[in-house]
């Protein structure tokens, strides 16, 4: 996928705010084929953003450490 998204799940420390963030720009930058979207898709850009961000912050609370598949 996208090389410059880094995993977030780690055992010694909880992934901050800005981290999660960041890797979501990313993946919304990926998908959307955009670095910077133009004005007249900004808002569906920074929307996806902010969803993206706070799927993957309930992702990662809601995985138990150690848990195996």
């Amino acid at each position: 996928m996208c090389r410059s998204i880094k995993t977030l799940r780690r055992g010694d420390s909880r992934a901050t705010d800005r981290e999660i963030e960041e890797a979501a720009l990313q993946f919304v930058r990926k998908v959307s084929g955009y670095r910077v979207p133009s004005r007249a898709n900004a808002h569906a850009f920074d929307e996806a953003v902010v969803e993206v961000t706070a799927a993957s912050r309930r992702l990662l609370d809601g995985l138990r450490p150690g848990a195996r598949a």
